[in-house]
């Protein structure tokens, strides 16, 4: 079963390149068929996943011969790897398919936010939507009430603060990151939606550090805040409660 978990992150990993390719070039997601960003010539359907094409066609496009870029497959492993742990975690249940399908949209949020410093409020709003289904479902099926307070302490917290650091950073954080952490932190509520701040600028410092010594990025060059929130929520979704638990065993 966790196999068949594995690929089916895989072949959703797939779609999710889809989405950031066509995504800010206000391309329909649907329709046309994916294609050749070199050459334009549409993709079979055996040449869909990236991992496949590194595998079988030597990282190479079937038409023109150009490299396919490293972001697609690693995109598509990465969010079968996600899926796989979540599975783990929570089994086959409305969780996993709730919990796989934000962080799903989160990859795309990641990918967009690095390479374009943007973060569209079309996903957002995709998350919005994910969140009222999973509530309604759950209402439903538990009988659990809609919303939490913890949910409704944990938006107006996180969105405060970020407000707050952008105000007074002159537009050092940017109005995306202020909407995505807000809803993060509805999911998770206020304790969990702390560390994941908390997280987010330990590593966003670290990577920012790594980028700037391998020269990959230059001082004077923005380096997206976005995909270290999303990082962090999912270390403090997975494994937030024993990481809170170990510093107050330690510290308080």
């Amino acid at each position: 079963m966790y196999i068949l978990i594995f690929i089916l992150g895989i072949m959703i990993g797939s779609f999710l390149n889809k989405c950031i390719y066509k995504i800010l070039r206000k391309e329909s997601i649907l329709f046309p068929e994916l294609y050749c960003i070199h050459c334009s010539n549409p993709l079979k359907f055996y040449n869909l996943t990236s991992i496949f094409s590194y595998l079988f066609l030597k990282r190479k496009c079937r038409h023109c011969g150009k490299k396919i870029s490293l972001l697609y497959p690693m995109v598509e492993f990465l969010n079968g790897l996600i899926y796989f742990t979540l599975f783990h975690y929570f089994g086959l249940s409305l969780n996993f398919i709730y919990f796989s399908s934000i962080i799903s949209i989160l990859i795309v949020i990641s990918v967009i936010d690095y390479y374009h410093q943007i973060i569209p409020d079309c996903l957002l709003f995709l998350i919005i939507i994910t969140i009222v289904l999973y509530m309604t479902f759950d209402f439903i099926i538990y009988g659990i009430p809609v919303i939490q307070l913890d949910s409704i302490i944990g938006f107006f917290a996180a969105g405060l603060f970020f407000t707050i650091i952008a105000l007074i950073s002159n537009g050092g954080m940017g109005g995306g990151d202020i909407k995505l952490i807000a809803i993060l932190g509805f999911i998770l509520g206020f304790k969990k939606i702390i560390l994941n701040i908390i997280l987010s600028f330990i590593i966003g410092a670290i990577i920012s550090l790594f980028l700037l010594l391998s020269r990959k990025k230059e001082r004077k060059d923005t380096i997206p805040f976005g995909p270290f929130i999303n990082i962090s929520f999912i270390i403090s979704l997975l494994w937030g409660e024993p990481i809170i638990q170990l510093y107050i065993s330690l510290f308080m």
